[in-house]
């Protein structure tokens, strides 16, 4: 699979997009207009290990819940990731069996690095 779950109306995740250069050969999410299912959010769980790697700590609802007072376990992550888009940490890329999570520009290179690699497969 390859795939990017993004917000339409985030301008980091526009330009990171826009940078990736994905091609018609990666869907894009836009997670506000299409909700990821349990399904999708497993898959990724899956790949990254955890749902808190998924989990973004930096959306306003964590700050407005008052989550950063909470012991928070997988199982709170993997709920308020499906219940508020904001709450995954983005943009996600899947690359086959390869996930790269947020904006971090490490993240960024690696993902870009990747999708040049998979080009060149073909």
């Amino acid at each position: 699979m390859k795939k990017i779950y993004h917000l339409g109306n985030c301008d980091t995740c526009q330009r990171i997009i826009k940078q990736w250069k994905p091609g018609k050969e990666i869907i894009l999410q836009n997670i506000k207009e299409e909700p990821i299912t349990s399904e999708q959010l497993e898959q990724m769980q899956q790949l990254a290990g955890s749902y808190e790697s998924l989990f973004s700590r930096i959306a306003l609802k964590y700050r407005a819940l008052k989550l950063s007072e909470k012991t928070l376990t997988e199982s709170d992550y993997r709920n308020y990731i499906l219940q508020e888009y904001t709450f995954l940490k983005r943009p996600v890329l899947i690359l086959d069996n390869a996930i790269y999570i947020g904006n971090a520009p490490k993240t960024v290179e690696a993902a870009s690095e990747a999708i040049r690699k998979s080009r060149t497969k073909r």
